[in-house]
């Protein structure tokens, strides 16, 4: 038996093993990177790359809170529908469960996307504090929108600012948007209750946006 026959049945199976692998991968799906997962969210990163379709065949079952970690445009199809989306990093969306679509990231360069998928109802209703952060130090805390099932807030801290102290009664996922004191860019955390004042004690803004989940 000459080489090239040897060789070529030595290689047979593992080049048909290699096509199956690649029929069986999806390779419209976009990367996940898991950040956090709780009783009441599981928190994760989608990474769009350009020209890509990203095929959700079964849609999403729960809401969602999304927040853009880059600039971009992308395209979602629902059914005959097709919606543009241009967005900024650190703009925040809501989108509600829904059935199947097609979400294709159009720019020129991979886009990623914080995902907060909520994982039930709200808890009932809310506490209510004097000592709410929007009300007692709105220089700092500004409430990018509301609904039912979350709060989101913004949160910026300028160099060597210290904030009024106020109340936290929910649970909130906190993505940190530059490096700052005890933080990196791009870090999300999962905070609780607690009442304090807030001080950036660096030379740069501190910016912050607050999930607080109901």
């Amino acid at each position: 038996m000459n080489c090239l026959m040897r060789c070529t049945r030595l290689v047979g199976p593992f080049a048909l093993v290699g096509v199956s692998v690649l029929q069986a991968q999806d390779l419209s799906a976009p990367a996940i990177a898991p950040r956090l997962d709780t009783a009441q969210a599981r928190v994760i990163v989608a990474t769009l790359q350009p020209r890509t379709p990203a095929i959700a065949k079964n849609g999403h079952a729960t809401n969602r809170v999304l927040i853009y970690l880059d600039d971009g445009v992308m395209t979602r199809k629902e059914g005959e529908q097709s919606t543009r989306i241009e967005f900024r990093r650190g703009d925040v969306r809501w989108r509600p469960a829904s059935g199947a679509y097609i979400a294709e990231n159009i720019s020129d360069h991979p886009i990623r996307i914080l995902e907060i998928d909520l994982k039930g109802p709200p808890g009932g209703k809310a506490s209510v504090t004097p000592l709410d952060p929007a009300k007692v130090d709105p220089q700092h805390y500004k409430v990018a929108f509301e609904n039912d099932y979350v709060r989101v807030l913004r949160i910026h801290y300028d160099a060597h600012e210290k904030g009024q102290t106020h109340e936290h009664i929910l649970n909130r996922v906190v993505l940190y948007l530059n490096d700052q004191p005890g933080a990196k860019a791009d870090d999300v955390r999962m905070a609780g209750a607690a009442k304090h004042a807030e001080e950036n004690a660096s030379g740069q803004p501190a910016d912050r946006i607050a999930v607080e989940l109901k």
